[in-house]
């Protein structure tokens, strides 16, 4: 397509003689490629493959730090291992890594061949030819027909329908599954045949390709006019020609330049906090490996020039060393070849593979999967699994993901009287479960059947012919842009945008005001039995920023009137002065409604004069044309007319809450993690929301409200809520200075406070709120607060709350949406998640995770997130301490062979220590490894935070697995070296040889690390099982296999050392000697374990041992059944008291009791551990002078 200077598209329609439209520039001798149709996701083809996946993979530090060690490798002078050490491992990694990414390029390739190969049908040379999808120019005309893919963006040039109208699907682009209607423009409408079409010469003027599905401005130049094109004359690709016999289109946009490819750009890619971590401990590793490279570096120079130099005769220096100092240099390069295996590269393959396990768990758990709707949970990502364990902040929509967005018209509120409430018999409101049979609408043939209403009062209003109740509903049946659809006589289907509308125009039709057809000019309604079809003059259609919407039409009688509905905030203030008094009566019926949870709406309307429409209709023509900020006209020109309405009354719609709403909520709750809903509602349907899901509660201590509307109202509510909440804090703290804990992290000081609080805000609150000098109190004060709900609010604002979360604390965020308005939320917190609801799937598409409802969060982050925390961690504690105790070894052995960078083990063990002999055992406790089941992580949310607190895997766990895999290292070579310096064998010959010590030293490592990994394994299953003594196996048969004849025959060079292992391990010395060390390495570990379990546990420890219990005292009790009632007065004392542990669990407020207080269930006052940890100091005058203590130091708490 053509650009001019002005960056705008110009698509001009002549066709040649070979039927193509060319560009304004090409026709001005601008040669310019026109856009391809053909569209292109895959990455490679099969020349580029190789090259290019190779550079991606060596833009990772890890791949490069590796192939720079195999560089190394192949340099005789410093290389005392085989090329094959390295290789192996790295092209492994690579060629997987290749394979996925091969794999997942040939889906894409398919998918593009798919969709490029489609038919359709193109108009070439006045005649219609079959052309494939990539073939397609702009400026071709197509033809499709009902049920066909649109191929291009296209202009509408005409349609079967009359009006050049059409219907079209777009749930490829934004998931709606309604239909929407589009119409060509009148000039355009009657080229029905394709002789016309041929003959078709005009030029589109548009704006340049972007992403923008619901706005297009341009122009069409045709016969010396000019006409404005807006998005209702488009087609944009991907969409669905429905109930539309044929139509023809103009293709605007091709290819890469269409609306739907526009939207198709990556998303931001996601790292968790383990990883950012990994990375810093990656490059602490290399410092340490370089430290102990010089260290070895300096003993190695300094041997050679004092000692060395005494064996010149017999131990010559290498052909180039001329110096004790460059043979130091060059034995530094040597050891960092040696020693590189404290970070090995299986590392990063083996956190994939356990990611990916992660999450198929999650697509296949039935728990999670909603068999009405028959959508199961889908992890969209691989690399955030872990992160779902450390949520600390859940920011949720409202309608759709807390309540089921089915609307229900529930009450109605008309010239001052209010509809809706049942009433019994004696016309006083029946309370819930005395409702009496609903209102019959059968004197309706057209009334829908599934409408329930309980007033009888509207309907008898109906039919007594108030006036007032006639155009409330007649502004229902007209003032909205739903489709009807006719399948047979009186069987009326309604396609809604959004199910309010569908809501709303469903009542009107029950009361008789039945909407049945429409055309782009006329409006048909059945008015109580009676077809009388309005003329349709203009839509004034919704947006987020004019929140109402406004038809204009001429009824039969040739009046012109205009029907307004919107929210109340901006209708209410629009309405003529004489409202006041209806307008006050009506504000209290609306705040009533709201207060009850529903969705509100407010009904006017307005007579225009002919001659002041008929100007405006003008200045609307020529502002519809407009070049420029054709929105700013149209929106002044809407403003004008939707001013001194009539205010007709207003409408209820009732928005159910989902099923486990306020069980999942209170549960995350107790899990400390913080709910903040943002919501584009009303604040008295958002409060009440609040309070039926048990996000806000009558206990709570206060729930601070933040109105205000200037920068200075806000920032005063917002430092009283503070003030009062410190208030609270002092009295608590027995006077503790706020001074001193102001100058702590911020918010730790109010996190510390006693009582719970809520904070609500208004969105033109929270637009000053969100201001760079108050957004720090504003945060202060939310994070202070238990539950934040914020009210009206745009997209925009719902991702600048979770940034300026993001920005100020170290806590993971998590938002939750189903429709498009959430998505700029979900793609800014860490974790996105979808709900798959009745707004489409632009949030599911956007997401990185996705379900039905709401109440699978809870499985989600509870068990799923919480076991891959707990999974990592415990991988990578235990990864890191086996490759420090395999590869410390050398550097221990560097002192006692001259610094020569020699190995302890044999090249092929170093090959295959962790391909093979301690890979699957740790991939197995990562994948499947549990602490406690997934009822219990259920039941007691507090074993969720341990994440939250990062207390599993930190810089100080990993200092610790170092220590441990150091101090094995040390053992594990000094008692070897210590026994065979004097030992001998059966025969009386010396044991001590180079290759039995390696075979020695090297069976020690491998059953120490299996043992070690059984002891850190919590849930055992048959691939647990296989995996570690498989391994085990596996190590003696290729040990064996290494050493024997057979090996030696046909690579003679390679397998020198035959039958050493043999040998070796015949001799029991050499048992004696493995067992030894394997007791003293693996003793301390266990005596340590057993002592942290008894005097200091962690919570899952005691759940652990609560299920024990109760499982030997249900053992007990059954025993107890056939021996009588024997010892029946002890066992109700004991029995009474175990109830009342279980009680203390079940409350959420969990403790580290130790096993001695477990046993006796004595009750002893204490606090969460946690909460100790979270509060640190704080306040502690108070504990000093608590009486409990003493108690507090026997628990640990």
């Amino acid at each position: 397509m053509g650009c001019g200077a002005a960056g705008h598209g110009a698509v001009r329609g002549p066709p040649s003689p070979g039927g193509r439209a060319s560009s304004a520039s090409q026709r001005a001798g601008v040669q310019r490629e026109v856009p391809s149709n053909c569209i292109k996701t895959s990455k490679y083809n099969i020349v580029t493959f190789l090259p290019v996946n190779l550079f991606e993979q060596f833009q990772e530090v890890a791949n490069t730090y590796f192939l720079f060690l195999l560089i190394l490798q192949l340099i005789p002078q410093i290389s005392s291992l085989s090329w094959f050490t390295t290789i192996v491992p790295l092209v492994l990694v690579l060629t997987i890594t290749a394979v996925k990414d091969a794999t997942d390029d040939y889906f894409r390739h398919k998918s593009d061949n798919q969709v490029n190969n489609r038919q359709s049908q193109v108009l070439i040379g006045g005649v219609l030819r079959q052309e494939q999808w990539m073939n397609v120019r702009v400026g071709d005309i197509i033809k499709l027909e009902n049920n066909q893919f649109v191929a291009a963006d296209l202009l509408l040039l005409s349609s079967s329908e009359p009006h050049g109208l059409c219907y079209i699907e777009t749930a490829e682009l934004d998931g709606e599954t309604n239909m929407k209607v589009r119409q060509a423009i009148p000039v355009t409408a009657e080229l029905g045949d394709t002789s016309q079409l041929a003959r078709f010469d005009g030029e589109v003027i548009c704006e340049p390709p972007n992403n923008k599905l619901d706005k297009f401005g341009g122009t069409l130049y045709w016969k010396e006019s000019k006409y404005p094109l807006s998005n209702q004359n488009m087609l944009l690709r991907g969409c669905v020609l429905r109930n539309t016999e044929w139509c023809f289109g103009l293709v605007i946009f091709a290819g890469p330049d269409t609306k739907l490819m526009q939207n198709s750009g990556r998303t931001k890619f996601k790292r968790t906090s383990i990883d950012r971590l990994m990375n810093t401990l990656v490059l602490w590793i290399f410092g340490f490996l370089v430290c102990m490279g010089v260290i070895l570096a300096i003993g190695n120079a300094i041997w050679e020039h004092e000692v060395g130099v005494c064996f010149q005769i017999y131990l010559p220096w290498d052909e180039g060393v001329h110096s004790a100092f460059f043979s130091g240099f060059l034995s530094f390069w040597s050891y960092i070849i040696i020693l590189n295996t404290v970070v090995p590269i299986s590392l990063y393959v083996s956190v994939e593979v356990i990611r990916l396990g992660h999450s198929y768990f999650i697509n296949w758990d039935k728990k999670m999967y909603c068999a009405k709707r028959r959508t199961p949970a889908e992890a969209c990502t691989t690399t955030l699994n872990e992160e779902l364990g450390q949520v600390e902040y859940i920011f949720s929509d409202k309608t759709g993901t807390l309540t089921q967005n089915i609307m229900v018209f529930s009450k109605c509120s008309v010239n001052g009287h209010s509809y809706g409430d049942v009433q019994d018999m004696l016309g006083h409101k029946a309370e819930l479960g005395e409702r009496p049979e609903p209102v019959d609408f059968s004197f309706n043939p057209l009334a829908d059947p599934r409408f329930q209403f309980w007033d009888p009062s509207l309907l008898e209003a109906v039919k007594l012919g108030d006036l007032h109740v006639h155009e409330f509903f007649r502004l229902l049946s007209l003032c909205h842009t739903v489709m009807s659809e006719e399948k047979s006589e009186g069987e009326l289907l309604y396609k809604a945008q959004s199910p309010d509308e569908g809501a709303l125009v469903t009542a009107a039709r029950n009361f008789g005001f039945v909407f049945r057809s429409r055309t782009p000019k006329t409006i048909t309604v059945h008015e109580l039995g009676q077809a009388i079809t309005y003329q349709l003059l203009a839509i004034l259609d919704f947006n987020n920023i004019r929140k109402r919407m406004s038809v204009i039409v001429r009824s039969p009688e040739g009046k012109i009137r205009l029907y307004c509905k919107g929210a109340d905030t901006i209708l209410l203030e629009r309405l003529h002065p004489v409202n006041q008094d209806l307008s006050s009566i009506t504000t209290d019926h609306l705040n009533e409604y709201a207060g009850e949870g529903l969705r509100t709406l407010v009904l006017a309307y307005k007579d225009l004069e002919e001659s002041y429409y008929k100007d405006w209709s003008e200045r609307l023509h020529r502002a519809g044309s407009a070049p420029e900020a054709r929105e700013d006209h149209l929106a002044r020109l809407y403003d004008e007319v939707e001013h001194d309405m009539m205010l007709l009354g207003a409408t209820a719609i009732e928005d159910k809450l989902q099923q486990g709403v306020p069980e999942t909520i209170a549960i995350l709750t107790l899990a400390n993690i913080k709910i903040w809903v943002l919501t584009g509602d009303k604040q008295e349907t958002a409060v009440n929301i609040g309070y039926s899901c048990k996000m806000l509660t009558d206990d709570m201590t206060e729930v601070f409200v933040v109105t205000g509307h200037t920068v200075l109202e806000v920032r005063e509510e917002l430092r009283k809520a503070r003030e009062k909440m410190m208030d609270a804090s002092r009295s608590v703290c027995n006077g503790f200075s706020y001074q001193e804990k102001l100058s702590s992290k911020l918010t730790s000081v109010l996190e510390a406070i006693a009582g719970e609080y809520a904070l609500v805000i208004n969105g033109h609150s929270l637009a000053h709120a969100l201001e760079a000098d108050m957004e720090a109190e504003f945060l202060e004060t939310a994070c202070a607060c238990k539950a934040v709900i914020c009210c009206r609010v745009t997209p925009l604002q719902k991702a600048q709350v979770v940034e300026l979360v993001k920005k100020y604390k170290k806590a993971v965020t998590l938002a939750i949406g189903d429709g498009a308005n959430d998505v700029s939320m979900i793609k800014t917190a860490h974790i996105g998640v979808g709900i798959s609801g009745q707004e489409g799937i632009q949030a599911v598409l956007a997401s990185d995770y996705s379900f039905s409802q709401f109440k699978f969060l809870q499985r989600l982050l509870l068990v799923h997130g919480r076991w891959s925390y707990l999974r990592m961690c415990k991988f990578l504690c235990y990864f890191f301490y086996k490759n420090f105790a395999f590869t410390m070894v050398h550097f221990w052995f560097g002192f006692f062979c001259g610094f020569s960078a020699q190995t302890v083990y044999d090249q092929y063990f170093i090959t295959l220590y962790n391909i093979v002999y301690t890979s699957l055992p740790v991939l197995a406790m990562g994948v499947f490894d549990q602490d406690v089941p997934e009822q219990r992580s259920m039941e007691y949310p507090k074993l969720y935070e341990p994440g939250q607190l990062n207390l599993l895997f930190n810089k100080r766990e990993f200092f610790i697995c170092i220590a441990q895999g150091i101090y094995t290292s040390i053992l594990m070579f000094f008692i070897p070296y210590g026994v065979f310096a004097d030992a001998t064998r059966d025969d009386g010959a010396q044991l001590a040889d180079y290759q039995s010590f390696a075979v020695t030293v090297a069976t020690s490592l491998v059953i120490v690390v299996s043992v070690q990994i059984g002891l850190d394994t919590g849930f055992w299953t048959a691939i647990n099982h296989f995996f570690i003594w498989g391994s085990l196996a596996a190590y003696f048969a290729i040990l064996f296999t290494m050493h024997s004849d057979g090996l030696f025959r046909m690579f003679p060079n390679q397998f020198r050392f035959v039958g050493n292992a043999q040998n070796t391990l015949a001799q029991p010395t050499v048992w004696l000697t493995i067992a030894l060390t394997a007791v003293v390495c693996i003793v301390p570990v266990v005596a340590f374990r057993f002592l942290k379990l008894d005097l200091k546990p962690e919570l899952s420890d005691t759940v652990r041992y609560t299920q024990l219990v109760r499982k030997k005292q249900k053992t007990q009790h059954r025993c107890m059944r056939h021996a009588g009632r024997v010892g029946s007065r002890r066992s109700g004392y004991a029995f009474s008291h175990q109830e009342g542990f279980g009680e203390l669990i079940m409350s959420g407020k969990n403790m580290r009791l130790s096993s001695l207080a477990l046993s006796s269930f004595a009750p002893r006052p204490s606090t969460s551990w946690i909460d100790t940890l979270r509060k640190k100091k704080g306040c502690e005058g108070s504990s000093a002078s608590s009486p409990s203590g003493a108690a507090d130091k026997t628990l640990r708490v």
